[in-house]
């Protein structure tokens, strides 16, 4: 891996608030090993615990054991019902084919499984990609083109890059269990462990994030070449503020007129909002680092336009557990940044859901945020209304599917179950979400449009 000189200076220069950030991440990861540890005591993950459900209509606030708002149940398939030996699952993510077919990478523990999403919004099963060495409770995986790229924290795990036209061709009478060896485009192994895996479409560059802080990168922003899937190497790294928890990379689109058509990536830095430009991969520059009032673990976020960079929402994940700042009070809380200056963003306003519960991941499409938040499943939040008032006074729940009925009696609770994560980008409107314990469901919303898109 090529990294300049900055690069290194960096590398040093992080050691002390990488080591901090390590303990954090580590207290962190020891939280959901106990939540985990406590839900397989539980049963949680039992055998034929779930059936397999088809189509139940949201009406008078529930879609049968579901309370729900404005999303309908389209199906339901169990991890059992997908291959998987350990029945627990974690990220997931979507492709469309050529012909517009649409698929789910279902993450779990140990592997990913493959669904088609048929018209009706029901799932078939088709095929598992196991995991490339051991079992983890951490999976990751993005799509660039036809190509999948998973990343685990399982030791010596890699890249993993599979085409994903291998699928058009499977059964949901024989699913195809693909080998890690024979059926691979290739497997990347310039790291081993990672926490998130970030694509960048525009610039066919996939960014491993949350690899070992021992390693040249520090944890930070891992690049790897995939212009060619059969063929990844990496052109850099991005580690002047250490580790980075997760990212989004964009070709940016202003209103900062000193660094339009630049390759910016915000990254959600375990303490801080941190803005690098990218555009020269061998010499990153890092633009900002800003800290927040009620930090506490800074996991992910989102741009709120893709054609507008002025404003971003940023989830932290342990504020509502450490009961840090407005999330003292255990209500998801969304933070809003002004981004206009990227130079010096600004923490401009917060969002609590009306429940109790921790975030996630969250995905901005026409001015809805998805948002996977644990035990309170998938929340649908209007934010467009940012560009008329930033504090977030204006925006509002317009849809939800809480996939943890157990919690629903006392309003949620502030634990690591439940939804992992959403994928929102399917242009039939079918939405994936992906439950810890259960399994994979396809949803539908429908509710009312953006006010302000």
């Amino acid at each position: 891996m090529k990294l300049s000189a900055l690069s290194l200076l960096s590398v040093a220069s992080v050691a002390t608030a990488s080591l901090h950030g390590a303990e954090t991440m580590e207290y962190l990861m020891s939280l959901k090993q106990q939540s985990r540890d406590r839900a397989r005591a539980q049963g949680l993950f039992n055998l034929n615990r779930y059936p397999d459900q088809g189509y139940k209509k949201c009406t008078n606030g529930t879609a049968g054991e579901y309370s729900c708002g404005n999303v309908d149940l389209l199906s339901f398939l169990s991890h059992q019902a997908l291959g998987s030996s350990t029945r627990e699952g974690n990220d997931v993510w979507g492709w469309t084919s050529a012909e517009g077919r649409e698929f789910g990478i279902v993450g779990q523990t140990d592997g990913v499984a493959f669904v088609e999403i048929l018209e009706d919004g029901s799932l078939a099963y088709i095929g598992r990609l196991g995991s490339q060495t051991d079992p983890s409770t951490w999976r990751d995986i993005k799509v660039i083109g036809d190509h999948a790229y998973i990343g685990s924290e399982a030791v010596g795990h890699g890249l993993q890059i599979f085409d994903l036209n291998k699928l058009t061709t499977t059964s949901s009478l024989k699913p195809t269990v693909f080998s890690t060896t024979e059926d691979l485009t290739a497997w990347y192994d310039g790291f081993g462990s990672s926490h998130n895996i970030v694509a960048h479409e525009e610039t066919n560059t996939i960014f491993a994030v949350g690899t070992s802080r021992s390693l040249s990168c520090a944890g930070g922003l891992w690049m790897v070449d995939v212009s060619d899937p059969a063929n990844p190497f990496s052109p850099g790294c991005a580690s002047e503020d250490g580790y980075v928890h997760d990212a989004q990379c964009v070709i940016y689109k202003g209103p900062d007129e000193a660094y339009i058509g630049q390759e910016i990536c915000f990254n959600y830095n375990e303490d801080t909002l941190t803005i690098v430009d990218i555009t020269d991969r061998e010499n990153p520059i890092q633009i900002s680092k800003t800290p927040y009032v009620g930090a506490s673990y800074t996991h992910q976020g989102w741009l709120v336009d893709e054609n507008d960079h002025s404003y971003l929402l940023l989830d932290d994940e342990l504020d509502e557990m450490d009961g840090t700042g407005e999330a003292a009070n255990g209500h998801t809380t969304t933070y809003i940044f002004d981004i206009k200056d990227l130079s010096a963003p600004v923490h401009s306003g917060t969002y609590q859901s009306p429940v109790r519960s921790i975030d996630h991941n969250q995905y901005v499409v026409a001015g809805l945020s998805y948002q996977s938040n644990y035990g309170s499943g998938l929340r649908v939040v209007d934010v467009s209304s940012v560009f008329e008032d930033p504090t977030a006074a204006g925006f509002k729940q317009v849809g939800f599917f809480d996939v943890h009925p157990e919690d629903d009696e006392i309003g949620g609770e502030v634990e690591f179950v439940g939804s992992w994560s959403v994928y929102p980008y399917f242009k039939s409107g079918h939405i994936l979400l992906n439950s810890i314990e259960r399994g994979i469901y396809s949803l539908k919303y429908t509710g009312p449009a953006a006010e302000y898109y």
